[in-house]
């Protein structure tokens, strides 16, 4: 039996364990386990460590029964890789093992204050004051002001830091601890993609920065141990899988570039989960953007390879716009249907969605501003709003790839496409059609897994899998050419634009009164009206 190689992806709305053949890129079995999301308050989004952990343990355990079904040894597995939702922020204690907090997900908004407070204190009030060396603007997105948050307004996470016992990561942090012993001498250590997206971490110097710590005062013994994202941190500690190495680890989006074969300078790839993420392919040096996209790690291959840089755009509804329709508005009933219902429209008829859910990202970071919904007239039903949905998932890919190709002024010929909305055929071919370039998609979806696992497979000490050019494995694919004229894309799009404009600057924290003199408002709930949850991730 060739080797194998596994990988547990952690996304925001569920955990997955694959595992694939290290010679061929075979996927051979998973399984997957649904995360529950609460919503404490209005903007807040909050996850369970110790079920996001469950999850774990039970996938690994359900898939390691598959193979031994389909008669398949699970000794092969020689290495085991981590993909993870970024961001998403944890406390725990390292003596009890105990989570000290939920985690705070990447898309919640309760930092908005604390943004606003931190910019206004800058020279010039400028959000990206720090971008010189984190490659990101302050927002409510990064780790470092969830984690302000937390030291804040959490006493068990305060008192932990004074008595030495607290420790922060992000999630593949917590994943790695718990797996290669936990409290009894669990590997506390993140990689270098995951490490760049906290604001914590000098892109340049590639290691935790003491000026950011202070920026921030945060502590910088809770902190991580920053690794390359290709090498042994540990072994497995128990379950079927014991004594096993976890041997790559990859912020989901970085996973997915390196799953789509993304290594050379210039290719680009797009994810649509609960966010959309498009990352270029910068090579070995940074490259900031004056058009209001990230500068991120991609990844580092090994101790002594060479670091790989990315611009990113961050979209933060995209699949939450589809499971929003449906577990907020009940306009469909499951997560396919959306598909249906747009097609029997055929178009929005001049309905434009701003699915703002949690302020927009890129390219405008502006956490002020809110959904919207324009254009609606008595003929508008629900299927022009589902129309609608899939289409504004389309245009904010367009507004990023148009930002990417003012900065790097290489324009992309066509976009390689992932992630669980990519079934989706109407939405594909909608991207394509706005995009005005071919859509390709490869016919095995789950890219971001096999990222971490071809990292964790070519790690020194494995060796299982070879990811020099003439070893690479062939994926197939699917292209989506443009079937509509230049002319009418770009109509659609500036109508899009005029709906973005009117989605601006709806919601800020600042005190006020209503007419009668009563009451404070505070994020968009004036009235004290009982608040709807925000969506998260729809995966098929």
């Amino acid at each position: 039996m060739e080797p194998l190689v596994a990988a547990i992806d952690q996304g925001t709305s569920s955990t997955r364990f694959l595992v694939f053949n290290a010679k061929t890129a075979e996927l051979l079995s998973h399984h997957q386990v649904e995360i529950n999301q609460s919503f404490p308050k209005e903007g807040w989004v909050e996850e369970d460590p110790k079920e996001i952990m469950q999850s774990v343990y039970e996938c690994m355990e359900r898939t390691c029964e598959k193979l031994s079904q389909l008669n398949i040894d699970i000794s092969n597995i020689k290495a085991v890789g981590v993909a993870n939702q970024r961001e998403t922020t944890l406390v725990w204690d390292k003596e009890t093992g105990e989570p000290l907090y939920n985690a705070i997900v990447w898309l919640d908004l309760r930092t908005q204050s604390t943004v606003e407070r931190l910019i206004t204190k800058t020279p010039g009030q400028n959000k990206n004051h720090l971008k010189h060396k984190t490659g990101l603007p302050i927002s409510t997105y990064f780790s470092a002001v969830k984690l302000r948050w937390l030291l804040d307004n959490v006493d068990e996470v305060r008192q932990a830091v004074l008595s030495e016992r607290a420790m922060f990561g992000t999630v593949d942090s917590w994943i790695i601890w718990c797996l290669t012993g936990g409290r009894n001498g669990g590997i506390h250590c993140t990689d270098v993609s995951n490490a760049s997206r906290t604001m914590l971490f000098n892109i340049h110097t590639m290691d935790w920065d003491p000026e950011l710590c202070r920026y921030f005062d945060v502590p910088m013994e809770i902190l991580p141990k920053v690794r390359s994202s290709s090498e042994i941190y540990g072994w497995m500690k128990s379950g079927s899988l014991a004594g096993v190495p976890i041997s790559g680890c990859l912020g989901d989006q970085s996973a997915a570039l390196v799953g789509q074969m993304c290594f050379t300078e210039g290719q680009a790839k797009n994810t649509y989960g609960t966010g959309c993420f498009l990352l270029r392919h910068t090579g070995t040096k940074p490259v900031m953007s004056d058009h209001g996209l990230l500068t991120t790690v991609a990844y580092k291959m090994g101790k002594d390879e060479p670091t790989c840089y990315a611009l990113e755009g961050s979209v933060a509804i995209a699949g939450a716009v589809v499971r929003w329709l449906k577990d907020n508005m009940g306009i469909v009933q499951s997560s396919s249907e959306i598909e249906t219902l747009a097609a029997a429209a055929g178009s929005s008829y001049g309905c434009y969605f701003v699915p703002a859910f949690s302020g927009l990202y890129a390219p405008y970071w502006e956490p002020s501003a809110r959904g919207i919904i324009c254009g609606l007239t008595q003929f508008t039903n629900r299927n022009h709003l589902a129309f609608a949905a899939l289409e504004a998932v389309c245009f904010q890919t367009r507004e990023i790839l148009d930002a990417m190709n003012q900065d790097s002024g290489v324009h992309l010929t066509q976009l390689q496409v992932d992630g669980g909305m990519t079934s989706n055929r109407l939405l594909m071919q909608l991207q394509a059609d706005i995009l005005c370039m071919s859509v390709v998609r490869p016919t095995m979806s789950e890219t971001t897994a096999l990222g971490a696992a071809m990292a964790a497979g070519a790690a020194e000490g494995v060796k299982v899998w070879n990811l020099s050019p003439g070893h690479l494995p062939h994926i197939t694919s699917e292209k989506y050419e443009p079937q509509i004229n230049s002319d009418e894309s770009e109509f659609r799009f500036a109508r899009w634009k005029k709906a973005v404009q009117r989605a601006m600057n709806w919601e800020t924290t600042e005190p006020c009164c209503n007419a009668n003199g009563l009451g404070k408002k505070t994020n968009g709930n004036p009235w004290g009206v009982p608040p709807t949850p925000p969506p998260t991730r729809a995966d098929p």
